[in-house]
């Protein structure tokens, strides 16, 4: 959630359909009936909405049960829940007229309206402690155009009875064995000083024992988080002061981008090649969720490591997340690492967002992998991609692959398998290339259907662009989109052919873009 300064790649970083295509080569040669590894989704799980105060929209609410259906959301993560425009503490309104004194008490209305709405859809808050209403803060700063108040409270006393009486308010309402179900997360990059914390690191530890303490004095079997730090800092010296003062994180919370800054500050563990360690390099996050894990190994923290934050841009604008590129950077990712964490949460679900200002145009760049009029971008595709992958992971090698053109091959207990290509490319102009990919098939299965994220399919911006791109969209223009949005399969035939007497599958693909082939298996391979 970052809003630091940057360029990001302007709408002429944007290759046209129409250029001709390079052409490359791709053969993989699954290990089929070889030892296969767990392959959890991590991806799934949590899905990140920028503040409370967007709850309470109707097409919001209805974004979100799009993805409780198509990409298994469960969590809801928002920042600003104690915000003033959720009234969570303010004067009453008989203040007004001197029937009741000018003093701030607490009101969980608007938030009960939250909780009950994503309760209704089968989803759970996200319990994030932030920010501090302006009636309890020590000082000025301030964050988004929204103003949310980000000194340290005036009276840690008051601020631990506001927090535990929160806690006790949802349980009261849901039931303890409901809201035990929930993850508490304390804060949000308090590392980032004069945005998200106007405070020290040391009053960052003090918010953290004070809020800590707030909800185990509640219930202590109930989960808390942090220090949910930008830039994967912050995270041994937050277990560290926990272990000296009885406050140890049950999980660690923290973010990256793969464009992070590290010219100002140096960025946490890192495990690679040190020239990957910069905003430059297409392998920056990797390393840096690899170096997670190796610290949390190394001081000997057994719990969950949630990724609550992560894109390859941290730029509020940057027209290539909405672009091929950006559905390759997230399959490529999790190829990698996504079994270095336990949880994955790509920043953000919806471009209905207002940190540095409200998107107007249609498509403008924005975080959201759904647009402010629900319609799903290919970075949404990517996610409906890799959530047909199966639980096992089948050793893959590749003649012509490479990190950035690669494949993810699963199958599981049923007679089915999945092979997910992808092909990212980290210029800020890409070139498109067609790919001509390969795939050994075991004997008896047979390719099913295919599907294709690239310049075209599967892609709602090219069909935009057909209309004029317009700013607005007229309802009429609205409905047309959203009425060939859903993931489609491509209309390519896939070759199959033998080769020294073995299944293959052939098709062809684009880079940059990503590729899911569904195969049908004799039976479930043992």
């Amino acid at each position: 959630m970052q809003i630091l300064s940057g360029n990001p790649p302007s709408a002429s970083a944007v290759p046209e359909a129409g250029q001709s295509l390079a052409s490359r080569r791709v053969f993989f040669r699954p290990d089929w009936h070889g030892p296969r590894t767990t392959f959890r989704h991590t991806w799934e799980g949590v899905v990140n909405v920028d503040q409370f105060r967007w709850l309470v929209r109707r097409d919001l609410q209805k974004q979100l049960t799009l993805a409780r259906n198509e990409l298994a959301a469960r969590d809801v993560r928002a920042v600003g829940r104690f915000d003033d425009e959720l009234r969570v503490f303010c004067p009453s309104p008989a203040s007004f007229m001197g029937h009741e004194p000018q003093e701030p008490r607490t009101n969980w209305q608007t938030i009960d309206y939250i909780m009950d709405s994503l309760l209704d859809r089968g989803l759970r808050p996200m319990f994030t402690t932030s920010f501090v209403p302006s009636a309890m803060t020590s000082g000025p700063v301030t964050v988004f155009s929204t103003k949310a108040h980000t000194s340290p409270p005036r009276d840690w006393q008051a601020w631990e009875a506001f927090v535990g009486e929160s806690v006790r308010h949802a349980i009261d309402r849901y039931s303890p064995a409901v809201v035990r179900e929930w993850l508490f997360e304390v804060w949000n990059e308090p590392n980032l000083h004069g945005w998200f914390w106007g405070g020290t690191r040391a009053e960052f530890h003090q918010l953290w024992t004070t809020t800590y303490r707030a909800i185990k004095s509640v219930d202590a079997s109930l989960r808390v988080g942090g220090p949910s730090s930008a830039r994967a800092d912050w995270i041994e010296e937050l277990v560290g002061f926990g272990r000296a003062h009885d406050c140890v994180p049950d999980y660690l919370i923290t973010h990256i981008y793969n464009n992070d800054s590290t010219d100002d500050n140096p960025l946490a563990p890192f495990d690679g090649p040190q020239d990957d360690k910069t905003s430059q390099s297409p392998n920056s996050a990797i390393g840096y969720i690899r170096g997670v894990r190796a610290l949390a190994e190394r001081i000997g923290f057994k719990g969950e490591i949630p990724w609550n934050e992560w894109g390859r841009s941290f730029h509020a604008v940057d027209i290539r997340r909405e672009q091929p590129s950006e559905a390759a950077f997230i399959a490529r990712l999790l190829a990698e690492v996504s079994q270095e964490a336990d949880a994955f949460s790509y920043w953000c679900l919806s471009d209905i967002y207002d940190q540095v200002g409200y998107g107007r145009e249609a498509f403008f760049g924005g975080y959201g992998l759904l647009s402010l009029q629900g319609l799903r971008k290919p970075a949404y595709h990517a996610f409906q991609l890799l959530a047909q992958l199966e639980d096992e992971r089948v050793a893959t090698t590749g003649e012509g692959a490479d990190p950035f053109l690669n494949v993810i091959v699963t199958t599981g207990k049923k007679a089915r398998a999945h092979a997910l290509v992808y092909a990212y490319d980290h210029a800020d102009k890409p070139e498109r290339r067609a790919i001509e990919v390969s795939l050994e098939l075991p004997a008896g299965a047979r390719s099913g259907a295919l599907y294709r994220i690239d310049s075209r399919e599967n892609n709602v911006l090219a069909r935009w662009r057909e209309l004029g791109a317009p700013a607005y969209l007229s309802r009429e223009q609205t409905r047309e989109l959203a009425a060939g949005n859903s993931l489609q399969c491509s209309s390519q035939s896939v070759r199959c052919t033998a080769v020294d007497g073995c299944p293959v599958a052939q098709f062809t693909m684009e880079s940059p873009g990503v590729a899911l082939l569904e195969i049908e298996l004799p039976a479930p391979l043992t």
